[in-house]
C-alpha cells in the first residue's frame, strides 16, 4: 500500500459468503487479475496476491 496507495480500497482482501433467496450460497472476491489491473501492480507488489484464489478453494473443502 505504500508502493502503490490505491491499493489501499482493496486491501486487506475480503471474501464474502453469502446465501440469496433460493438459498444457493455463494463467495465473492476481487480476483487476482483484477486487483493487478485495476492498481497497475507490478509482478513484484502483485506476488502475495497470487495466493488468494487456493486460499479461497482451499477454505470451501
Amino acid at each position: 500500500m505504500q508502493a502503490m496507495p490505491t491499493a489501499a480500497l482493496d486491501l486487506p482482501l475480503k471474501v464474502l459468503a453469502w446465501q440469496d433467496e433460493k438459498g444457493k450460497v455463494w463467495v465473492s472476491y476481487n480476483a487476482p487479475e483484477y486487483l493487478i489491473e485495476r492498481h497497475r501492480l507490478q509482478h513484484e507488489l502483485a506476488k502475495p496476491l497470487e495466493g488468494i484464489t487456493g486460499l479461497v478453494n482451499q477454505a470451501l473443502q
